[in-house]
């Protein structure tokens, strides 16, 4: 289940649904990861554009690995602009161990990091400024340089 937001998303809302959608499916791990923008180098927030097809595919071939092991993932993220101390993203893994659940949460959010279509900007006094420093590139994207 991937989900996307406008905003800042709302944690306890999310997260207790995912609870209440699972509790009864005989898994025996729910590892929620929930990311906060950090008030850093004078920022007042992130903002992010998302290429959702790209985004969509990646999702359903990690769900895929995961369905292998009896696992699930979840996923919310935010469209637009998203103010410090609040969250961003959040992902789980719901599993039959929690051995399995935690292997994948890193995974997942190792791989997230490195190839999701989504592009962040900070925001500063109230502009978008590309975060180039804290971005990477997009595997398979083509680009030779940045």
């Amino acid at each position: 289940m991937l989900e996307l937001h406008n905003g800042s998303l709302h944690v306890e809302d999310i997260t207790a649904r995912w609870y209440n959608d699972i509790k009864a499916k005989n898994f025996g791990a729910f590892i929620p990861f929930i990311g906060i923008v950090r008030d850093e180098k004078g920022i007042d927030g992130l903002s992010f554009d998302i290429y959702e097809p790209i985004l969509n595919s990646w999702f359903d071939s990690w769900q895929e690995k995961a369905k292998k092991e009896g696992a699930m993932l979840l996923m919310a993220h935010s469209k637009g602009d998203v103010k410090n101390h609040t969250s961003s993203y959040i992902s789980a893994v719901v599993s039959p161990q929690r051995k399995v659940g935690l292997r994948l949460i890193n995974d997942f959010v190792e791989d997230f990091k490195a190839s999701a279509p989504i592009w962040k900007y900070d925001l500063i006094d109230g502009k978008r400024v590309y975060a180039k420093e804290r971005s990477m590139p997009l595997n398979g994207a083509g680009l030779l340089a940045i």
